[in-house]
């Protein structure tokens, strides 16, 4: 019986759903920005804010998917996972957010550490029920979640940009969107799969436990949370601090710096430059642990074949004639 295996060039098709969702959920939101642009009609904006902020996030939660290792990650963990975990991320870091942080230069680290511990609690509700948990895994549904949670704040985002002093802005609502959107891969999705994988990591006996590398791990993600959403505010100051010209001018609402072409280009520099760091150490640590375990082998089953039964030799004529 002949036994049938996938070619290639099949099982390469099926593992770029991934590429084909993002094609065309682009094609999707580039259509209907031109379409609200030209006709003007706004009950289409809840779709720009909805493709927009979620295109980005689906895509690598469905490229992380193809890479799972045990079949317990199926789509529903996938779909329930992204969703109540992103949305009970969002609502519990606003509500810690605003009872526990107040105005100081560690704002943005209290963030960090309040939105990956939200995200860690999300994830050990949610897969508390797996029977296997191995590292990789802990890394797609870390991902999974980080992502959810930065679909459901992005469009919070891109729905506020749309509001200004001059009415509704679609263009701050698409340059929102577009930024964003970049942005994604090395933000929320990133620093939860780091997190993940290493709680997954940690487990035994089916029980999570909260180890040294747990306690680290979460310290080192809130770190580099921290200073992903404060790179403005440390681009600003070392601005000011190496050109030495500060030129403020009095408005209404306070003090402000009359920034020079030099102090533009040097700030945008330190911003973007901190931002590539800190995602260059992200990625870093993250290869790192995927590599720590050996990829699994693909077994496939073949067709059961029928026992070959080895032709008897002739039985000797003496001892034929002897079993008379």
């Amino acid at each position: 019986m002949v036994e049938v295996v996938p070619t290639p060039h099949s099982a390469t098709r099926v593992r770029r759903v991934w590429l084909r969702m993002f094609l065309t959920g682009l094609a999707l939101w580039v259509a209907t920005v031109v379409i609200i642009f030209v006709t003007g009609n706004a009950n289409l904006v809840p779709t720009v804010v909805l493709l927009g902020s979620f295109l980005v996030p689906v895509t690598f939660v469905g490229w992380a998917y193809e890479r799972r290792e045990t079949g317990e990650i199926t789509t529903e963990l996938i779909f329930s996972t992204f969703v109540t975990g992103g949305v009970l991320g969002v609502l519990g870091a606003a509500v810690l957010e605003s009872f526990l942080l107040h105005p100081s230069p560690w704002l943005f680290f209290g963030v960090g550490l309040i939105e990956e511990a939200v995200k860690l609690g999300a994830l050990v509700v949610l897969t508390r029920h797996l029977r296997t948990r191995t590292l990789r895994d802990g890394m797609i549904l870390g991902a999974t979640v980080g992502f959810g949670f930065a679909a459901f704040e992005s469009a919070g985002y891109a729905f506020t940009a749309l509001f200004s002093v001059d009415g509704l802005s679609l263009v701050q609502l698409v340059q929102t969107e577009l930024l964003r959107g970049l942005l994604a891969p090395v933000g929320h999705g990133l620093w939860t799969a780091i997190l993940g994988g290493v709680l997954f990591s940690a487990s035994r006996r089916g029980h999570f436990r909260i180890t040294a590398k747990v306690v680290l791990a979460y310290l080192g993600v809130s770190i580099l949370h921290g200073l992903w959403d404060s790179m403005h505010s440390i681009a600003l100051y070392l601005t000011l601090v190496l050109t030495e010209g500060e030129q403020f001018v009095a408005t209404p609402h306070g003090w402000l710096v009359e920034p020079s072409s030099e102090q533009v280009n040097i700030f945008t520099a330190m911003e973007w430059g901190g931002l590539a760091l800190v995602s260059i150490i992200g990625i870093a640590w993250l290869l790192v642990l995927w590599r720590r375990t050996p990829r699994p082998v693909r077994i496939t089953w073949a067709a059961a074949r029928s026992p070959v039964v080895p032709a008897m030799a002739p039985e000797p004529a003496d001892l034929r004639e002897a079993s008379r």
